[in-house]
């Protein structure tokens, strides 16, 4: 998992990144098959569920953080153009990037919301399989 994306200028390659640092919570169903199999191979449960759900919370508040920051960094882009433009009303290519900057920056907060969505449906596929096991705090 990449501890950090550096740019947050390519949309594309920053949403691959995402991607990439999403793969526990994708498979998280077979992750616990395989960390839980069944009550007749008597797993330890709440050393697997523990474990795991340390694993989702550094993940979680790492992708959080990542995707916080780019919009951080964009937000301070668009204003920086908007000023720019204000002061420069005739240049058509600071209203091109500004434009571009802003739609970056929409692309970026509904990121915040998927990653939102996927940090649910992995909390409530977690607390579906490890209850019986391990309760976080």
């Amino acid at each position: 998992m990449s501890l950090a994306i550096t740019e947050c200028g390519d949309f594309s390659a920053f949403q691959e990144a995402v991607k990439n640092m999403r793969k526990i919570d994708d498979l998280i169903i077979s992750t616990l098959n395989t960390a839980i199999p069944t009550d007749s191979f008597h797993p330890d449960g709440e050393s697997a569920c523990k474990d795991l759900h340390k694993k989702l919370e550094e993940g979680n508040s790492q992708r959080t953080n990542v995707i916080k920051n780019c919009i951080t960094v964009t937000a301070n882009r668009v204003k920086e153009l908007r000023e720019k433009r204000d002061t420069n009303a005739e240049d058509i290519s600071l209203s091109k990037a500004l434009r571009s900057e802003q739609t970056k920056l929409r692309m970026l907060q509904v990121e915040l919301t998927v990653e939102d969505l996927v940090q649910q449906r992995t909390a409530k596929v977690f607390h579906e399989k490890c209850r019986k096991y391990y309760k976080p705090l």
